[in-house]
């Protein structure tokens, strides 16, 4: 990987890669923070060298990269490209209403995910409101929250203050979720239901191996399979 010294180096290096590791730690896969170089420095505000900004700019200015927590339960970033060869593995042709009726989802989760069917995206805020959720559930919510990201049936797409009655902004933004199908389109999932579970799971494994040939097996597995 080429050293990495601005906000547009990472972009163009995430492209080549597809998907990576959002923190410092490759976690035994990889992350682009590997190649960061020495003008690169963590929250400094600025908004062309500090990878925290680049969390929410890459939503911002793009319409091609997702950001989230993605792999490991942590934060990631990955690529339209490679967006269905994920969705292929982690989710299929499952619905959310099925897996739910199955045990495989938590009924948080679902009051979750009923909500944003309902009013498409929302800040986090509102999506606590409007699902009438308490605060004695903020455990149960944010645990919900990523295992829905993990499962590829909600994304974030972006960022939004609170308003007053006024309708005027304030305070510090809150992420803004929406359903994965909002996110890049149907083009995705058409292309994610042209790929066996197999055939998805063999390319990104193949890639992986391609940035880190000494990565462990189980590893690759669970970073693929979430």
């Amino acid at each position: 990987m080429k050293e990495i010294n601005s906000f547009q180096d990472f972009v163009k290096e995430l492209r080549e890669a597809g998907f990576t590791i959002g923190g410092e730690k490759g976690d035994g896969i990889f992350t682009l923070s590997d190649s960061f170089g020495e003008k690169i420095a963590w929250h400094t505000e600025d908004p062309d060298t500090d990878p925290w900004e680049w969390r929410m700019r890459v939503l911002d200015e793009y319409r091609d990269i997702a950001y989230g927590k993605l792999f490991f339960h942590k934060s990631g970033y990955l690529t339209k490209e490679w967006y269905p060869y994920f969705l292929a593995v982690r989710r299929g042709k499952r619905e959310l209403q099925e897996e739910y009726e199955e045990g495989n989802v938590s009924l948080m989760a679902k009051r979750i995910y009923d909500v944003l069917c309902e009013e498409k995206e929302l800040p986090v805020h509102l999506l606590k409101q409007y699902g009438g959720f308490s605060g004695e559930e903020k455990s149960g919510f944010e645990k919900a929250v990523t295992q829905l990201q993990m499962d590829f049936y909600i994304s974030i797409c972006g960022r939004a203050r609170k308003r007053n009655r006024k309708g005027e902004e304030y305070g510090w933004s809150s992420t803004v979720f929406c359903l994965t199908e909002n996110l890049f389109g149907e083009e995705v999932f058409q292309k994610a239901g042209k790929l066996s579970y197999e055939e998805a799971f063999r390319q990104i494994e193949k890639q992986i191996y391609a940035r880190n040939p000494q990565a462990k097996s189980a590893k690759v597995k669970k970073f693929i399979t979430g």
